[in-house]
């Protein structure tokens, strides 16, 4: 018993050093380069030109769900190997594709923070090309993801460092718990079930929405119920510009749902397009639905963007993150 426990707390101390060493590590690095949403993918000219170059296309540029005109999940810069130097490793995002028979297994690596911080890069390691094609084919899922999620943290960390703290109080007074915001985002509207959180610039508009109504008694979280929650509750408290207009859910293209974990949290994701009844305003919205901490209401946290001067993606990337960015408030760190 003495042996195991000594062994346990040698392993538990070697754990400590190396994250002390990788943390050490990360404070020395140099802050990362390059667009939001841009990834660079070091692959040689025939490979990018040919079936895994349009594999990374079809996985990676894919246009996005939801808006309005089509814009790319992410765009992808090309960089051949050989090109590849230090200013392209400072970069936000980097896919490497490394076939090598000498590689010891077929895999795709993911890493964070290995020449700038905060960085993330994939490696795709196989023998072959079809090799290469066999483990994009089973990350298809996984890959954008992880960039997503790399975009999304970046976000987050900057809404925590420049967060609008007053903007806290009226989100964890609804919800029990809090939203992170950065600052240019300012109160609305609050009410004891509804709070209206907005970046409104000349010619930007990015909106949070907060509510919650009691769980409806079948299927809560079925697309129809939950649209027509959102249609009601939207009539009541977000008018339009002029007399007897309002916003409701645009019936052009259909809402869709998934379910989602993060962070512990389950809940329903809802996309779909927000228009102005009785208006021509119109654009995206993403929603996450969950179960209050008691279990008697549903709480939603909506994101919506209206920009009809530009690209949307980021817009829309930027306010979903802050729905992300929620936690209860007893788990704040």
């Amino acid at each position: 018993m003495r042996t195991i426990l000594k062994t346990t707390a040698i392993l538990a101390m070697a754990l400590a050093l190396v994250g002390c060493k990788h943390k050490e590590r990360g404070a020395l690095l140099p802050n990362v380069s390059g667009k939001a949403g841009e990834i660079v993918v070091v692959i040689d000219k025939d490979n990018w030109e040919g079936n895994i170059g349009t594999e990374l296309r079809e996985i990676l540029a894919v246009d996005c769900p939801y808006l309005a005109q089509r814009e790319p999940l992410f765009t992808l810069a090309n960089v051949p190997p050989g090109s590849f130097n230090n200013m392209f490793k400072m970069h936000r995002n980097i896919l490497i594709l490394n076939i090598n028979p000498q590689n010891q297994k077929e895999a795709m690596l993911y890493k964070r923070d290995q020449w700038a911080r905060p960085q993330s890069l994939a490696q795709i390691n196989a023998f072959t090309e079809e090799g290469a094609l066999a483990v994009l084919a089973e990350a298809k899922e996984q890959l954008p993801e992880f960039f997503e999620q790399a975009e999304r943290d970046r976000i987050i960390a900057n809404s925590i460092l420049y967060e609008e703290l007053t903007l806290r109080d009226p989100v964890e007074k609804l919800t029990g718990g809090i939203l992170h915001f950065p600052s240019g985002y300012k109160l609305r509207k609050a009410t004891d079930d509804f709070v209206w959180i907005a970046d409104e610039k000349q010619y930007t508009n990015q909106t949070v929405l907060v509510y919650r109504y009691p769980v409806p008694d079948e299927a809560p979280f079925d697309v129809e119920n939950i649209i027509a929650k959102r249609n009601e509750i939207m009539q009541a408290n977000v008018p339009g510009m002029f007399d007897g207009t309002f916003m409701t859910t645009s019936t052009a293209v259909q809402p869709e749902t998934r379910s989602l974990k993060y962070h512990g949290l389950d809940f329903m994701e809802t996309r779909g397009f927000w228009e102005v009844q009785g208006d021509f305003m119109g654009g995206p919205f993403v929603s996450h639905s969950f179960y209050s901490p008691d279990g008697k209401d549903i709480i939603v946290l909506e994101a919506f963007v209206y920009a009809p001067k530009y690209d949307k993606r980021q817009y829309l990337r930027q306010v979903e993150s802050i729905l992300y960015s929620f936690e209860w408030k007893n788990n704040e760190k």
